[in-house]
């Protein structure tokens, strides 16, 4: 979910995208695939970890953990319903395809962290400590760090840029 997701809004940068010389149709395309796919591992993951709590007989979403990751896919499913109104903008009336795509990119950042929060919230699990010691937690846990910055500077760029270029 985490690399997909990371994948996905990556396209969109003019440094790091591997489809930069492609159309920005093309990088749209490419961004919803991925998010979809990403959409899909988030629900296929849910789905086998809520079936293994009801096998094990331990409830459901009692962690920080849980209930950072339900609203994690809850949200990234609101996100690409958005995302699909911003391939048919004549679905909303009054809304311009600039703000729409403002709100989209402003909340997929929040999705986006969101996430990263719900990644490292597992990362303190009793489980995830246990199982991955001393320098290594350290390293896994800059990972999602790493990656939010990466995320959240290229969302301002593109905002700041877009900006001035309408001055």
């Amino acid at each position: 979910f985490s690399f997909l997701m990371t994948e996905a809004l990556l396209i969109f940068s003019p440094e790091t995208s591997l489809l930069r010389s492609f159309s920005r149709k093309v990088k749209v395309r490419v961004h919803w695939a991925l998010q979809l796919l990403a959409l899909l591992c988030a629900l296929l993951g849910l789905g086998i970890i809520t079936y293994n709590k009801h096998l094990s007989g331990k409830a459901h979403f009692v962690t920080w953990h849980g209930l950072t990751g339900l609203l994690t896919v809850l949200y990234a499913g609101g996100q690409c319903g958005g995302g699909v109104l911003l391939l048919y903008p004549k679905l909303i009336k009054n809304w311009t395809l600039a703000k729409l795509k403002l709100y989209h990119a402003t909340s997929g950042l929040v999705g986006y962290l969101l996430g990263c929060a719900s990644l490292m919230l597992g990362m303190c699990s009793l489980w995830f400590t246990t199982s991955v010691t001393s320098i290594s937690w350290y390293l896994a846990m800059l990972c999602p760090v790493l990656t939010s910055l990466v995320i959240m500077n290229q969302v301002s760029n593109a905002y700041l840029y877009r900006k001035r270029s309408q001055h």
